[in-house]
C-alpha cells in the first residue's frame, strides 16, 4: 500500500524522548513553584517583578499589618492538609492492592482456561492459515499489564495529590502579592501534574510493547491484546479513586456547608468549622487524584482500542511499525504542543486583574487545539502510508491518511465544543448560571427546578458533537477511527490536566487564606481563582465523559469483533434484555454513590454540631475545633461505602458474559454507554451551575447579584442548599460515571476470549 516517510527508527526515537522531554517540563514547572517559600522571612520569597500584576509589596504590607505568624499558619494547614490527604490515599490504596491483587489472578485463570492452560501455538482469532502465541501467554502478559497499568493509574493519583498539597499554601501567600503571581503558581502547579501523567502514561505504555515483542516477535496480534490489559489496570483503580474520593470529599463539604454556612451562618472554610480541614482533604483525594486516574485510563484504553484495531489492519499485518505506533506519535507531539501552550499562560502573556482569568484559561484549550490540529497533520503525513487497510469487521477496508487525520481532527474539535459548552452552562459570567442564581429569589425548591433543567438542556450540543464525531470518524475508518476520534480528544491531556487541577489547588488556597486569617482582599482574590477553577474542572469532566463515550464505543466495537459476534441486533430478545439492563445500570450506580455521600454527610452534620454545642468557646474562637474526627468520619465512610458500587462495574461483565453470554453483554454495554453518558453530563452540569450560582451571589459582582446578597440573606442560603445537592452530583456520581461505561467496555475486551469460548452457561443448559 505505500510506506511511511519517517522511519522505524525515528519513532522509536522520538516517543520516548517526546515523553522525557514532558517529565523534564513537569520538573522545572515544580522547580519554579518551589521558590515560593512557606516561611515568614520575605526574602525567601518569589524574586520581586512587576510582572503579572504584583508589584514589589505585600498586602500586610500596603494595609499596615505585615503579620509573619500568618505565613506559619499557612504553612501549619498545608502540612494538616498533605498529611491527611496521604493517610486517607494509603488507607484506600491497601483495600485497592487486595482487589488488585485478586482481579489480577481472576484475569490469569479466566484466559487461562481459554484452550485448559496449553503451551501449544495456536491458529491466530483472525486468520486461520496462521499460527499464534499460546492462550497462556495472553493471560500471563494481560495479567502483567493490567497490574503496570493499575500502579501507573495509582502512582498518578497520588503524584498529582503530593503536588496540589504542595501548591496549595504557596498560592495563598502569592496571592498577597496579585492575583496574577497566584494564578501562575496554582496553573504550573497544575502543568505539573498534567505533564507528569501524561508522559509516565506514554512511556510506561511505550515500554511495555517493546518489552512484549521481545516474546511475541511477529504475533503482533497476540502482543496488542495482552496489551488491553493496560487499559483496564488503570480504569480499575481510576473507579476506586473516583468513588472513593468523591465520597470523602463531598460527605466533609455537605457537613461543613449545612451546618457552617446554612445553620450558623459562618463563611465557608472558617476555622471554627470542624469539617474545614476534611474538606480541603478531599477536594486533593477525589478532584486531583481520582481525576487524574481517570483521565490516565482514558488515555491508556483509547490508545489499547486503537492499537488492537490496527493490529489486525495491514499496519499489523504487515508489521508497519511507525504506523502501528500512529496513536503513540499523536500522544508524544501532544505533549509538545501542550508544553508551548502552557508558556502563553504562564510566560507569554500577563493576568493582571480577576476578570482576565477566566479568558487566559480559555485560551489554553483554544491554542492547544489549533496547534494540536496542524502537528496531526504533520504526523498523519509522515507517520502514515498514503493509503492503507483498516479491519472492518470481518473485512479490510481501504484509507487514505488524510481520511485518519480527519478523524483525529473531528475529536480533537468535538473536545473543544464540549469545553465551551460546558464553560457556557456552568460558568456565572453567562445566562444560564444568573438564571439559576435569580430563581433562589423564590427559595431553594425553584433553585433546585432551575438547576436541574439546566443540566438536561446542557446534554443536547455534546451529543451532537459526539454524534457527528462517530459518523464522521466510523465512515472514513470504522472503529480505529473512532478510537482515533477520542485519543485526538485526549490528545491534550496535558493542558487539560493542567486546568482541571488548577481549580482544587485555587480552592484549597482561599480556604488556608480563610484559616490562616488573611485580609478580605487576599480572599477576593482566591475566590475569583476559585470561581474560575469550578468552571475549569467542569470543562475537565466534560472532555473526560466526552472522550469516554468514544473510547467505549472503540472499545465495543473490538469487544464485538473479539467475540466473534457478526451483528448486534437489538430485535433479538439476548441483545435486548441486555441493552435495557444496561440503561438501567448508570442509575443503580449513581442511587448507591448519591446515598453513600448522604449517609456519610449525615454521620458528618451530626458531629459538627456536637462539637458546636459540647465545645465552650468553639463559636466565639476561643477553642479549637476537633479536626481529627471529621477526617476519621470521611475516610471510613469513603473506604467502606466505595467497594458495593465498584463491585457492581466489576463484577456486571463477568457474571452477563459467562451466564447470559456475549450477544447479551453486547447489549449490557450499548445500554449503559447510552444513558450513563446523558447521566453523567447532566449531573456534572448541574452541580457545576448551582455551585456558581452561589459563588455569584458571594461575589456580588453586579448590581443583579447584589441585589440577590449578601452572604446570609435568604436568596443566599437557597444558593447553598443547591450547592450542597449539586456536590455529590458533580464530584461524585457525574464523574465516576464516565469509568463506568470504559470500564465495563475494557474488561468485557479483556475477558472476549473466555466468554466467545466458554460464556453463556444458561443458555447452553436450558
Amino acid at each position: 500500500m505505500g510506506s511511511t516517510l519517517m522511519s522505524d527508527l525515528a519513532t522509536e526515537i522520538l516517543i520516548p524522548l517526546c515523553a522525557v522531554v514532558g517529565i523534564v517540563f513537569s520538573l522545572v514547572q515544580w522547580l519554579l513553584v518551589s521558590r515560593v517559600k512557606l516561611t515568614p522571612d520575605r526574602t525567601a520569597s518569589a524574586p520581586s517583578s512587576k510582572k503579572n500584576g504584583y508589584n514589589d509589596y505585600l498586602i500586610e504590607e500596603e494595609d499596615g499589618i505585615n503579620d509573619h505568624s500568618v505565613v506559619a499558619k499557612c504553612a501549619e494547614i498545608q502540612n494538616a492538609i498533605s498529611e491527611g490527604a496521604t493517610s486517607f490515599l494509603f488507607t484506600e490504596y491497601q483495600y485497592v492492592g487486595v482487589f488488585m491483587v485478586a482481579f489480577a489472578i481472576l484475569i490469569f485463570l479466566f484466559l487461562g482456561s481459554v484452550e485448559s492452560f496449553s503451551t501449544e501455538s495456536q491458529p491466530c482469532t483472525y486468520n486461520q492459515h496462521k499460527t499464534c502465541k499460546p492462550a497462556l501467554a495472553t493471560a500471563i502478559f494481560s495479567t502483567i499489564s493490567f497490574l503496570l497499568g493499575a500502579v501507573t493509574s495509582v502512582v498518578s493519583g497520588f503524584l498529582g495529590m503530593k503536588i496540589a498539597t504542595y501548591a496549595n499554601a504557596r498560592t495563598t501567600l502569592e496571592a498577597r502579592k496579585g492575583v496574577g503571581k497566584a494564578f501562575i503558581t496554582a496553573f504550573r502547579s497544575g502543568a505539573v501534574m498534567g505533564f507528569l501523567l501524561a508522559a509516565n502514561g506514554l512511556l510506561v505504555l511505550y515500554i511495555v510493547i517493546n518489552l512484549f515483542k521481545l516474546y511475541y516477535g511477529d504475533d503482533w496480534e497476540g502482543l496488542f491484546e495482552a496489551i488491553t490489559g493496560y487499559g483496564l489496570g488503570g480504569s480499575s483503580m481510576a473507579l476506586f479513586g473516583r468513588v472513593g474520593g468523591g465520597i470523602y470529599t463531598k460527605a466533609a463539604d455537605v457537613g461543613a456547608d449545612l451546618v457552617g454556612k446554612v445553620e450558623r451562618n459562618i463563611p465557608e472554610d472558617d476555622p471554627r468549622n470542624p469539617a474545614v480541614i476534611a474538606d480541603n482533604v478531599g477536594d486533593n483525594v477525589g478532584d486531583i487524584a481520582g481525576m487524574g486516574s481517570d483521565l490516565f485510563g482514558s488515555y491508556a484504553e483509547s490508545s489499547c482500542a486503537a492499537l488492537v484495531v490496527a493490529s489486525i489492519s495491514s499496519f499489523g499485518i504487515n508489521h508497519e511499525f511507525t504506523a502501528m505506533c500512529y496513536p503513540l506519535l499523536i500522544s508524544s507531539v501532544g505533549i509538545i504542543v501542550c508544553l508551548i501552550t502552557t508558556l502563553f499562560a504562564t510566560d507569554f502573556f500577563e493576568i493582571k486583574a480577576v476578570k482576565e482569568i477566566e479568558p487566559a484559561l480559555k485560551k489554553q484549550l483554544i491554542i492547544s487545539t489549533v496547534l494540536m490540529t496542524a502537528a496531526i497533520a504533520v504526523v498523519s503525513w509522515i507517520a502514515l502510508p498514503s493509503s492503507f487497510t483498516i479491519y472492518n469487521f470481518g473485512s479490510q477496508k481501504v484509507v487514505k491518511n488524510w481520511q485518519l487525520f480527519l478523524c483525529v481532527g473531528v475529536g480533537l474539535w468535538a473536545g473543544l465544543i464540549i469545553g465551551f459548552v460546558t464553560e457556557y452552562y456552568t460558568s456565572n459570567a453567562y445566562s444560564p448560571v444568573q438564571d439559576v442564581a435569580d430563581s433562589c429569589r423564590t427559595g431553594a425548591a425553584t433553585n433546585v427546578i432551575f438547576g436541574l433543567a439546566l443540566g438536561y438542556k446542557s446534554v443536547i450540543i455534546p451529543i451532537f458533537a459526539i454524534a457527528v464525531s462517530i459518523f464522521v470518524s466510523f465512515s472514513f475508518a470504522a472503529m480505529y477511527g473512532i478510537a482515533m476520534a477520542a485519543l485526538g480528544m485526549l490528545s491534550t491531556i496535558a493542558t487539560g490536566l493542567a486546568i482541571d487541577a488548577y481549580g482544587p489547588i485555587s480552592d484549597n488556597a482561599g480556604g488556608i487564606a480563610e484559616m490562616a486569617g488573611m485580609s478580605h482582599r487576599i480572599r477576593e482574590r482566591t475566590d475569583a481563582l476559585d470561581a474560575a477553577g469550578n468552571t475549569t474542572a467542569a470543562i475537565g469532566k466534560g472532555f473526560a465523559i466526552g472522550s469516554a463515550a468514544l473510547v467505549s464505543l472503540a472499545l465495543f466495537g473490538a469487544f464485538v469483533s473479539r467475540a466473534g459476534i457478526s451483528t448486534v441486533d437489538v430485535l433479538s430478545p439476548k441483545v435486548f434484555i441486555g441493552l435495557i439492563v444496561g440503561a438501567m445500570l448508570p442509575y443503580w450506580f449513581s442511587a448507591m454513590t448519591m446515598k453513600s455521600v448522604g449517609s456519610a454527610a449525615l454521620k458528618m452534620v451530626e458531629e459538627v454540631r456536637r462539637q458546636f454545642n459540647t465545645i465552650p468557646g468553639l463559636m466565639e474562637g476561643t477553642a479549637k475545633p476537633d479536626y481529627a474526627t471529621c477526617v476519621k468520619i470521611s475516610t471510613d465512610a469513603s473506604i467502606k461505602e466505595m467497594i458495593p458500587p465498584g463491585a457492581l462495574v466489576m463484577l456486571t461483565p463477568l457474571i452477563v458474559g459467562t451466564f447470559f453470554g456475549v450477544e447479551t453483554l453486547s447489549g449490557i454495554l450499548a445500554g449503559s454507554l447510552v444513558s450513563g453518558v446523558q447521566i453523567a453530563i447532566s449531573a456534572s452540569n448541574t452541580g457545576g451551575a448551582w455551585d456558581n450560582a452561589k459563588k455569584y451571589i458571594e461575589a456580588g459582582a453586579s448590581e443583579h447579584a447584589r441585589t440577590l446578597g449578601p452572604k446570609g440573606s435568604d436568596p443566599h442560603k437557597a444558593a447553598v442548599i443547591g450547592d450542597t445537592i449539586g456536590d455529590p452530583l458533580k464530584d461524585t456520581s457525574g464523574p465516576s460515571l464516565n469509568i463506568l461505561i470504559k470500564l465495563m467496555a475494557v474488561e468485557s475486551l479483556v475477558f472476549a476470549p473466555f466468554f466467545a469460548t466458554h460464556g453463556g452457561l444458561l443458555f447452553k443448559i436450558f
